[in-house]
């Protein structure tokens, strides 16, 4: 019987996973809208790969839910409607709340100074309110907490929900004031998981998640002309 082999290019790997980071990225950033289309040869030109790359990533990204496939158009950034965005901040309110009180509960010291470095990494980014800095800080943050957590499930499911909220990034986030209280939400969740107060870890992480549903979801019910792009 003739051996199997099941090994990979890792280069290819890996360049199929910066080009989903990079596409990821732009969709965060609001450099690609919702319904914009996303063409490959165009795609192509703009990060300097071949289709083979572009294709691949746009199916990842498509299984999580930023790209859809649309009949006669081909693949487009997905939009995401009211209701549906209410019912993902519903669920991630729930699961972060659990993850900061996890957190607090039973964290290690090495994962809470992690978490201390995020906060101030988003603090900065704030302050020179850069776009992409925000994104990568915020970014930053959510996966130091899910890791502190402890719950592979939890993160998983955590992951999942924070893929498809790429598409509100910057819907709270850039309304006027709303950094600023962001900010000081995020610096309340690590205070409590630094004090080890579970039940206020957990009433911070879905405070936060609460006031930029808030936020989000007043902007995602205006008309369409006057939204920008997601938090």
């Amino acid at each position: 019987m003739t051996e199997m082999n099941l090994r990979i290019p890792r280069q290819a790997a890996t360049l199929r996973l910066l080009v989903e980071d990079r596409i990821r990225e732009a969709i965060a950033s609001g450099h690609f809208r919702p319904g914009q289309r996303l063409v490959e040869r165009e795609l192509c030109e703009q990060i300097g790969v071949g289709r083979t790359s572009v294709r691949e990533a746009l199916r990842q990204l498509e299984a999580e839910g930023l790209v859809v496939t649309v009949p006669h158009r081909g693949p487009e950034v997905s939009s995401i409607n009211v209701e549906e965005a209410r019912q993902l901040y519903d669920v991630r309110a729930l699961l972060e709340g659990f993850a900061g009180r996890a957190f607090a509960e039973q964290g290690s010291e090495a994962a809470l100074g992690e978490l201390r470095q995020a906060v101030a990494g988003f603090r900065q980014a704030a302050a020179e309110g850069d776009r992409a800095q925000l994104v990568a800080a915020k970014t930053r943050f959510y996966s130091v907490l899910m890791e502190g957590a402890g719950n592979v499930f939890v993160k998983q499911s955590l992951t999942m929900l924070h893929n498809r909220i790429t598409l509100l990034r910057f819907t709270s986030m850039t309304q006027q004031g709303r950094l600023a209280d962001s900010v000081a939400e995020i610096e309340a969740i690590y205070q409590a998981i630094a004090a080890r107060d579970g039940a206020r870890a957990e009433q911070a992480c879905r405070h936060h998640i609460e006031m930029a549903a808030k936020v989000a979801l007043a902007v995602l019910s205006r008309d369409p002309s006057d939204r920008k792009s997601g938090d």
